[in-house]
């Protein structure tokens, strides 16, 4: 009896979501991290530096404004310039991976109306091609971590540093599923995507980048709510995780993590409901 290779089925669950399929285009999903990393240094002189030109300048302004001119206190735990670099570090890979995920379906529409694939590869591939560049700023964080351990006889790599690649991953669920929610939502209200760029602009000065989230609790009487955004938890425990002696409570990780498991599983149901009909709308 003849097998068939391929089988067409309709989807008609809304958790008919299928990863291993994802796992059987990894070739696939490499090629498309390959592409954004190849596209992203094309015809630039400089190449991969600008991403340690963007940090230190952005760390610098905000040494500036936030440090010299509006004079909010940062922990004695953290030095001033590591503490501004690592909010920076975290918040460009967050919305480096909302921002690239959020245009999955209108941005490669072409691509999609031609051949099957998961559609997932594409903001999977987005996610991956991100962490290099994290890792890149990363790297620029570390030396100033070792300059400033030289400079006060003082080096702290601890047990605390087991948590960045949890907190590096719950930044990228977080992304990923408000990414994947936004590009689905953006086939019939393209709205979203203008709502995107002044909600992520709003959403830094509400998380804890260029302040501690302890300031706010100690100026005003609101100050409590901003333990209420999930990526409070995730910058502080960055902090806590390269200093060792920075305020935080572990605890507060779980209601992060609690965010970023609804989100993520919302985003990918959604996602994989879109795809269905989504060339008839975008």
């Amino acid at each position: 009896m003849q097998k068939w290779t391929e089988e067409i089925t309709p989807k008609t669950s809304w958790f008919d979501i299928r990863l291993n399929e994802v796992w059987r285009y990894r070739d696939l999903l490499r090629m498309f991290v390959k592409r954004d990393f190849i596209a992203t240094y094309k015809q630039t002189v400089l190449g991969p530096v600008w991403h340690f030109v963007q940090p230190i300048l952005t760390t610098l302004m905000y040494i500036i404004v936030f440090g010299r001119i509006a004079r909010i206190p940062i922990p004695a735990g953290i030095p001033s310039v590591a503490f501004y670099m690592s909010g920076i570090t975290m918040w460009n890979y967050f919305s480096s991976c909302l921002n690239g995920t959020s245009n999955t379906f209108t941005g490669n529409a072409a691509i999609f109306g031609k051949v099957y694939f998961p559609r997932l590869v594409i903001p999977l591939s987005v996610i991956i091609s991100n962490i290099v560049k994290f890792g890149i700023q990363f790297l620029l964080l570390l030396a100033v971590l070792i300059y400033y351990g030289v400079k006060t006889g003082h080096f702290h790599f601890g047990v605390s540093w087991a948590l960045i690649p949890f907190l590096v991953l719950m930044m990228a669920g977080l992304g990923f599923g408000f990414g994947i929610l936004i590009s689905s939502l953006t086939t019939k209200y393209r709205d979203f995507s203008v709502m995107l760029t002044i909600g992520l602009q709003l959403l830094m000065y509400a998380s804890p980048i260029v302040y501690p989230a302890s300031y706010v609790r100690n100026v005003s009487e609101h100050g409590y709510l901003i333990d209420y955004n999930p990526l409070t938890a995730i910058v502080e425990g960055f902090r806590y995780a390269i200093s060792g002696n920075y305020s935080f409570h572990l605890s507060s990780l779980g209601y992060s993590f609690a965010w970023m498991a609804i989100v993520l599983l919302l985003g990918v149901v959604v996602f994989n409901r879109t795809e269905k009909t989504f060339m008839d709308t975008v």
